[in-house]
């Protein structure tokens, strides 16, 4: 019908590159229909963290890529940008959704929205257990852009107790629960396993492994993983390997490490493009998540979607929205190699127990859901858009 078009309310969301696990979630808001989506990205990747590969086949949303610079120094990412304020202009938006407050473009859509009085949201993973709260310039910074939002949409549990403890209303924060296709790591598990014998050949892959998938840096807990399976007894770790996915800083010495732990089986399979990646996930015994400090951990939605069982710290954000300790896995302290050798152990020594925490998982992460996301968005949208009436 003519004119019905301009009725559903136009929503920009601001972020930062084409990361292959939001482009899911992104679709499932647009094919809603109860929300025209515009994304605008700041840069298509980001090469000097993740090779990632660009899925734009895959998108079926609007979507614009800013000009861009950026360096990295030491820690710390500059990105800049040219066109938000163009781009902005150009959409007019009933409401704007920032996944930060770190790049120079997320302020400029902020006072764009204030000026134009139009609702900011934000799109907030942060944690209590954050590795950069404390410092002072970061927390001054991010005082002043809550003041600047109308509403918080949260991943999770971790997410939202957060916001709580800065004093944000209730009211005004929205639950997306982070996700990712789960028939596309479910599907291609399943066909993996039944093709076990050749999967595993082809990746070289040991019998048994436990899994780690990820950056391999120090802030995720590579080492102490290292550490509590050299702790593991020489009859289990002759009995079952440790494979890791990934690149990172921290991959020579982890290299070296390894070499003097023996018995065991230690392998670096090295960065993995998603098709691949269920693979490794569906021929493991358990997958482990040993951050010290992570907003979410999208790497355990993806093991759970694969059925697998799941070691997590209790430092990563989708700790309690994902895993109870005994049910689908363990919840071990960070940086204890002595506590995480034990969950590992537990379930060398527990097989059925395993398969039954791993078929757990699988039903658990149901719940979080592209659509499931998709429906927190909207019940924002519909908050603030309401409050503007």
């Amino acid at each position: 019908m003519p004119g019905v078009r301009s009725l559903i309310p136009k929503l920009v969301i601001l972020t930062e590159i084409i990361a292959p696990y939001r482009i899911p979630v992104f679709n499932a808001l647009a094919q809603r229909g109860e929300v025209d989506l515009h994304v605008i990205f700041l840069s298509e990747n980001d090469p000097t963290l993740r090779q990632w590969q660009v899925y734009k086949d895959e998108i079926k949303f609007q979507y614009d890529v800013l000009p861009s610079w950026r360096r990295r120094l030491g820690r710390y990412n500059l990105l800049f940008n040219r066109g938000i304020l163009s781009a902005l202009n150009r959409i007019k938006p009933n409401a704007v959704l920032c996944g930060g407050y770190n790049y120079l473009a997320s302020w400029e859509a902020a006072y764009w929205a204030r000026a134009h009085r139009v609702p900011l949201l934000l799109w907030s993973e942060s944690t209590a257990f954050d590795g950069r709260r404390g410092h002072r310039l970061v927390e001054y910074i991010k005082a002043h852009f809550l003041t600047l939002c109308r509403a918080f949409v949260v991943a999770g549990k971790s997410s939202a107790s957060y916001l709580k403890d800065l004093g944000i209303a209730e009211d005004r924060i929205f639950t997306a629960p982070n996700a990712v296709d789960t028939l596309l790591f479910a599907a291609p598990a399943d066909a993996a396993r039944r093709n076990d014998v050749q999967v595993r050949a082809r990746h070289s892959l040991p019998p048994r492994y436990f899994l780690y998938v990820g950056r391999l840096v120090r802030a995720k807990g590579v080492f102490e993983l290292l550490e509590a399976y050299a702790q593991l007894s020489p009859e289990i770790r002759a009995e079952i390997g440790l494979v890791f996915v990934g690149d990172g800083a921290g991959r020579s010495d982890l290299m070296e490490r390894a070499s003097r732990i023996v018995p065991g089986t230690i392998q670096f399979a090295g960065f993995v493009h998603r098709e691949e990646l269920p693979e490794f996930y569906a021929l493991a015994d358990a997958f482990v998540f040993p951050t010290r400090s992570d907003p979410w951990g999208l790497v355990v939605n993806e093991a759970m979607s694969c059925s697998l069982p799941v070691i997590v710290t209790s430092v990563a954000g989708c700790t309690p929205d994902l895993v109870q300790d005994g049910w689908n896995g363990y919840v071990v302290a960070p940086a204890d190699p002595a506590q995480l050798a034990a969950a590992m152990s537990r379930f060398v020594s527990e097989p059925e127990a395993r398969m039954e925490m791993g078929s757990r998982s699988r039903e658990r992460i149901e719940a979080n859901s592209p659509n499931a996301w998709a429906e927190g968005l909207v019940n924002a949208m519909k908050s603030v858009c309401a409050e503007m009436q």
